[in-house]
């Protein structure tokens, strides 16, 4: 049976209307997404509620600190056992490896499966402009690309990156390195603040691992209805 690639961003600040959703989602997403509007509403408890929803968590709190703190935080989210968490490759590579092996050792210590660390690269909220703004001195391709090496050398699982990095970056680090992408809009959905987006099939054909999708499924009068549309469009089975 083929995996479903969808993965629903809760980016909601209440835990009950969080958890309404995920709910209504169940057997139309293979997870959900909940990151840092969540999270510091609600802390561990509100993230643990989410657990009746028996859905795989993306935990995407994108740390960007010195290696030891970032070590600190992944241990402290491990109880709550993510499938996936995030930091920022920008943080270098000392800090991803700190993230990798803090994830490892914590869940050895709970007898958990350890959280994936994915590297997020450039936020698909910024274009180029924003780039030469902030004084990056490659474009922006050639910037995602340093900081895929960086973190494939740092021992991370997988990156998160813009829909429109993702075949130069399948190319780059291998079939086997998890792709993550956002900024994913259907035809029928609004771009909203995303700069660098695709449609779903669009991404999954330049080889997309797994597609984190919000605002057209939970802004949807029916987001049941939204995510089963998009899984059509996929050629996927709910």
């Amino acid at each position: 049976m083929k995996v479903n690639p969808v993965f629903c961003a809760l980016d909601v600040v209440d835990s009950d209307q969080a958890l309404d959703l995920a709910k209504s989602l169940a057997g139309m997403v293979g997870g959900i997404k909940l990151g840092l509007e969540f999270f510091t509403a609600n802390g561990p408890a509100g993230v643990r509620a989410l657990a009746a929803a028996d859905l795989p968590l993306f935990l995407d709190l994108k740390f960007h600190d010195i290696p030891n703190t970032v070590a600190g935080a992944i241990k402290g989210i491990a109880p709550l056992a993510p499938k996936m968490t995030t930091v920022h490759a920008q943080g270098g590579i000392a800090m991803m490896r700190a993230a990798v092996d803090s994830a490892a050792e914590s869940a050895a210590r709970l007898g958990l499966v350890a959280p994936r660390i994915l590297a997020v690269t450039i936020l698909t909220s910024l274009g180029q402009a924003e780039m030469d703004e902030l004084g990056y001195a490659r474009v922006l391709g050639d910037q995602v690309k340093r900081l895929a090496d960086l973190a494939q050398r740092a021992g991370v699982g997988g990156l998160v990156c813009s829909p429109h990095e993702v075949e130069a970056l399948r190319v780059q680090c291998g079939a086997d390195f998890k792709l993550v992408v956002p900024g994913i809009r259907p035809d029928w959905a609004a771009a909203n603040d995303q700069k660098r987006v695709l449609t779903p099939r669009q991404a999954m054909a330049k080889g997309a691992d797994l597609l984190v999708i919000g605002r057209p499924i939970t802004a949807a009068t029916n987001p049941a209805a939204a995510a089963a549309r998009i899984l059509d469009e996929l050629g996927h089975d709910a």
